[in-house]
């Protein structure tokens, strides 16, 4: 196959995957020998193993990072930095996609950027939503409270109780008017962390101090 002919078969994917392979007609193992080739001379470029687009001049559909962050891994959904960053609770635009998955984990690092994803148990993985990116591609992304209460779990060595200068000095969260403090504290209790739900309710006062 020549690499026009397969161009024009997956140009309508945002994303291809090896399993495509098999239904473009030809010997699967051959193809394979081709992305090989194609991937060394700069056509595909590979976001991991088995998971490729095209080249940014001959795809048709520039993928965008969240939605490749939800083909990488899943179960798994946008949440901590990235996601606090989406929803404008803090000012540091974030370089990084960061999301949790029930999976272990895990770090991929392609073209796009780097994908972090940190595990969470399967009970914790509550409170996110569907959206869809600029090409209408879905993505799944925590709600704004529970991005807060998986950062605050995920990075919980570095609060303490009654420490609630800490969200602003060190962390510069803004924004926070509009959260749903029992949100937040209902999403904590889901944990079983005791000392996440006391970190939760410092970070309610924070908000109720301003």
């Amino acid at each position: 196959m020549r690499y026009s002919q397969f161009k024009n078969k997956v140009q309508k994917y945002p994303i291809f995957s090896s399993s495509h392979l098999a239904v473009l007609g030809d010997n699967e193992q051959i193809l394979r020998n081709y992305l090989n080739r194609w991937r060394s001379q700069g056509l595909i470029l590979r976001l991991k193993r088995g998971l490729y687009v095209l080249n940014k001049e001959d795809r048709k559909i520039n993928p965008s990072r969240p939605f490749i962050a939800s083909q990488l891994l899943s179960p798994s959904y946008l949440s901590t930095e990235y996601a606090l960053s989406f929803y404008d609770l803090i000012p540091e635009k974030v370089e990084d996609v960061t999301s949790v998955t029930t999976k272990k984990t895990s770090t991929f690092q392609n073209d796009f950027g780097t994908f972090r994803y940190q595990h969470i148990d399967v009970a914790c993985f509550v409170g996110f939503v569907e959206t869809k990116d600029e090409n209408r591609y879905p993505f799944f992304i925590a709600e704004p409270e529970k991005a807060i209460v998986d950062f605050l779990y995920l990075n919980l060595s570095n609060f303490s109780r009654d420490d609630i200068r800490i969200f602003r000095d060190s962390y510069r969260f803004q924004n926070l008017s509009s959260l749903g403090k029992q949100k937040i504290k209902k999403l904590a209790e889901v944990f079983g962390n005791k000392k996440l739900l006391n970190v939760a309710h410092s970070f309610c006062k924070f908000i109720e101090v301003g």
